[in-house]
């Protein structure tokens, strides 16, 4: 049994990143793991001032959400990322909880595993090429930590879109099942 941590950094109400996710979770809970599943929407996530301070402590100096993400993810043995592309990268705010996340690069974090869902109104092939360019760039500063697999949900417009494409759902039931 793995502790799988699932972050969703979309904003938007039947977001496709987390219907994408939420399918995800089904398989990896179906599998027997245990998955905590954490949306961005409603939490307060400032922006990293770079003073490094989390390097000696462990944790960041601002008192707000991140923190409490942080040390999630710490523990997990897998991290899901789900992000809407945004002008061809990343959400605003996965890459502001990646930045927070620089204390865990100091700690003895659990997680190995790394996993990504994107989605994009854009249909054409490899378009999360710039979201996967920074995840490996976080990924490559922490050691043993691996890119495992993605989910690349394009050609999805607007809300909740998702939901109906079946194939997408199955590709992202079939690889939280086999994390």
């Amino acid at each position: 049994m793995k502790k799988v941590l699932i972050i969703s950094t979309s904003l938007r109400v039947n977001a496709n990143s987390e219907i994408i996710a939420k399918e995800f979770e089904r398989g990896a809970v179906d599998a027997g793991n245990s998955v905590e599943f954490i949306s961005l929407k409603d939490k307060d996530i400032k922006f990293c001032k770079g003073c490094l301070a989390c390097q000696k402590l462990g944790k960041c100096v601002i008192n707000d959400d991140a923190n409490e993400i942080t040390d999630k993810m710490k523990i997990s043995d897998v991290i899901v990322w789900a992000t809407p592309i945004y002008y061809y990268e990343m959400s605003g705010q996965m890459k502001t909880l990646i930045d927070r996340a620089n204390s865990l690069f100091a700690t003895g974090y659990n997680f190995r595993d790394i996993y990504v869902i994107t989605t994009s109104a854009d249909a054409a092939e490899g378009i999360s090429e710039t979201v996967l360019s920074g995840v490996r760039g976080w990924i490559a500063c922490l050691p043993n930590t691996k890119l495992c697999g993605v989910i690349d949900g394009g050609g999805l417009e607007g809300p909740n879109e998702a939901a109906s494409n079946l194939k997408l759902l199955e590709s992202a039931y079939n690889m939280g099942k086999n994390i």
